[in-house]
C-alpha cells in the first residue's frame, strides 16, 4: 500500500471533480462559437467562472482561466511588466519564491528589469517592513501568501496595503495557500487605488483535487497587464485560445468543496501533522520542524534531518511505499540544495537535508504510522557512510 504524503506536489483527483469534468467533456461546442452548440458550452463555462469567482472573492470578470498556476504566474508577472509605466524598472521578489516566479523574474532581469531582492525571516516569511522599504518606484511587486516548501504563512493583506501605499501593483502566488487558507482577492486587496495593490493572483486546481492542466489568475479590473497569448479576444483579450470548459467545471467544483472543508479539514490535517512531527522527533532527536511552528500550512511538515542526504532518505522512504518531497516538485529530480532552506539562514549542507511530508484530504492514520515506523531506520541509513547509493 502506497502511502501519499506529497500533497503539496499534487493532490488526487476528487470523484466529484472528475464527474464534472466528464459531464462537461460530453458537451460539443467551442465555446466562443455563436450556434447552438458552442452556447450551451458557453453558459457552462461562465457558470464554472461564476462559482470560481464567489469562492475566490472577486467578479467572474476578474477569472482568466490558464493551464494552472506555473503559466498564471508568468501570465501575470510578465502581463504587468509588459504594461509598466515609463522609467520604472524594478521588480520587488522575497528571496524564498517559488520557482515559478524566480525564473519567469530571472527572464525579466534579462530584458531589462533590476531586480530588489527581499531577504525573509529565519521561517521564511517575509518581512512586511522590509517588503514596503522595497517597493518605492518599482514597476511591480510579487510575493507567496504562504511558502511552498517551509509551509509558512505571509500576511497577505500587510503586503497588499503596502504595495498599494507605495502604488505599486502586486501579484500574489496562492497556489501554496489555495485550500487551506482563506484566498479572498477583495478582501486582500481592499480599498487599493487603480492599478496598485494587489492586482493580480495565481492559483492552480491540481493542488485542490481538480484535474492537473486548469488554474487560475484573479485580474482586477484596473489592472495594466499585457496579454501574452494573440489570437482571440477571449477573457478580456488578456488570454487568447479556445477555452477549456471542461477543466473550468471541474475547477469549479473542487474549489467549492475544498472551501466548503477548508475549516473542519484544517483541524484535522493539523492534528495528523503534530502527531507525524513529534512522532520523527521521538524517533530522530536531532530533526527539526522548519518554519513558522503555528502560523504555517496545516498539512505541512517541512523537516530539517541533519548530517543526512534528502535524495537518500526519499529514496530509502520509497522503497518503504512512503511518498515525499525534498522541496517543490517543480525542481524533482535536480540535486541541488533548496534555495528556501538557504533563504532562511541555512547551510548548504542543511538545504540538502530536508524533507517535506505534505498531507491533504486522502491522508489517515495509517500514512502517518508508516513514516513512523521507518524513518528511524532511513535515518540512519541517509546519515551512514553510504548514504549517497542507499542498497
Amino acid at each position: 500500500m502506497r502511502h501519499y504524503l506529497d500533497h503539496a506536489a499534487t493532490s488526487p483527483l476528487r470523484p466529484e471533480a472528475r464527474e464534472a469534468w466528464l459531464h462537461a467533456s460530453e458537451i460539443v461546442g467551442n465555446a466562443s462559437s455563436t450556434h447552438g452548440a458552442g452556447q450551451d458550452a458557453r453558459r457552462l463555462l461562465e457558470e464554472s467562472r461564476e462559482r470560481v469567482a464567489a469562492a475566490l472573492g472577486c467578479e467572474p470578470i476578474e477569472v482568466v482561466f490558464t493551464s494552472g498556476g506555473t503559466e498564471a504566474i508568468n501570465f501575470s508577472l510578465q502581463g504587468m511588466w509588459a504594461a509598466r509605466p515609463a522609467g520604472a524598472d524594478a521588480i520587488v521578489m522575497p528571496d524564498a519564491e517559488h520557482h515559478a516566479t524566480m525564473d519567469t523574474v530571472a527572464v525579466l532581469v534579462a530584458r531589462g528589469a533590476v531586480l530588489r531582492p527581499v531577504r525573509v525571516s529565519q521561517e521564511a516569511r517575509v518581512p512586511v517592513v522590509d517588503f514596503a522599504a522595497a517597493l518605492p518606484g518599482a514597476a511591480l511587486a510579487t510575493a507567496l501568501m504562504a511558502n511552498n516548501e517551509s509551509g509558512t504563512v505571509n500576511d497577505g493583506v500587510a503586503l497588499s496595503l503596502a504595495a498599494a501605499e507605495a502604488h505599486v501593483p502586486l501579484h500574489l502566488d496562492a497556489v501554496a495557500a489555495l485550500g487551506h487558507l482563506p484566498v479572498s482577492f477583495s478582501a486582500l486587496r481592499g480599498h487599493a487605488p487603480d492599478g496598485a495593490g494587489l492586482v493580480a493572483l495565481s492559483v492552480a486546481g491540481h493542488k485542490i483535487s481538480a484535474p492537473v492542466g486548469v488554474g487560475a489568475a484573479v485580474v482586477a479590473r484596473s489592472a495594466r497587464i499585457a496579454p501574452l497569448l494573440h489570437g482571440g479576444a477571449q477573457q478580456r483579450s488578456l488570454r487568447a485560445g479556445t477555452q477549456d470548459v471542461a477543466g473550468a467545471a471541474a475547477f469549479a467544483v473542487a474549489l467549492e468543496l475544498a472551501e466548503q472543508e477548508r475549516v473542519s479539514e484544517g483541524r484535522r490535517l493539523r492534528a495528523l501533522r503534530d502527531r507525524l512531527v513529534g512522532g520523527i522527533r521521538s524517533r530522530v532527536p536531532s530533526a527539526q520542524l522548519l518554519g513558522d511552528p503555528v502560523d504555517r500550512l496545516p498539512g505541512n511538515a517541512h523537516m530539517l534531518f541533519p548530517g543526512a542526504v534528502g535524495e537518500s532518505l526519499l529514496f530509502l522512504l520509497d522503497m518503504a511505499e512512503i511518498a515525499a518531497s525534498t522541496g517543490s516538485a517543480c525542481q524533482a529530480g535536480v540535486a541541488e540544495p533548496s534555495h528556501v532552506v538557504m533563504a532562511m539562514g541555512r547551510s548548504e549542507q542543511d538545504a540538502r537535508s530536508v524533507l517535506r511530508f505534505s498531507l491533504g484530504r486522502t491522508t489517515v492514520d495509517a500514512d502517518v504510522d508508516a513514516v513512523l515506523a521507518s524513518i528511524e531506520d532511513a535515518y540512519r541509513r541517509a546519515s551512514g557512510p553510504r548514504s549517497s547509493s542507499p542498497s
